[in-house]
């Protein structure tokens, strides 16, 4: 059975950092693509950064371009979400998905985790 674990959410001030990490279990990490979305209260559930299986080729949504950054250990089965110069906006429930081929284009993202709360206050 595939889980996905997130972690390292929180309260931070704006301008802060966080890193958020997405532990796998139960499937072949290596080779999936990997994803961060985030839904705030209201909204759609967004996509804001998505991986391929070597972590060479990443995707990311224009709000959180050059603050954040994707990466992942495939050693550890891990992805991760670094975030920098947070601000009020992207308060959210940050989700970590997966898609069991290699690529970012056209994945379904199949499996999810629970969501882990990221809270910037002002």
């Amino acid at each position: 059975q595939v889980q996905l674990v997130e972690s390292g959410g929180g309260l931070v001030q704006a301008g802060g950092s966080l890193r958020l990490s997405c532990v796998v279990s139960g499937g072949i990490f290596s080779s999936w693509a990997m994803a961060w979305f985030r839904q705030a209260p209201g909204k759609e559930r967004d996509l804001v950064a998505a991986v391929n299986w070597s972590g060479d080729s990443t995707k990311y949504a224009a709000s959180v371009k050059e603050r954040f950054t994707i990466s992942r250990d495939n050693t550890k089965n891990t992805v991760y979400l670094q975030m920098s110069s947070l601000q009020p906006e992207d308060t959210a429930v940050y989700y970590c998905a997966a898609d069991p081929g290699p690529i970012v284009a056209g994945a379904a993202w199949v499996y999810w985790g629970q969501g882990t709360q990221v809270t910037v206050s002002s």
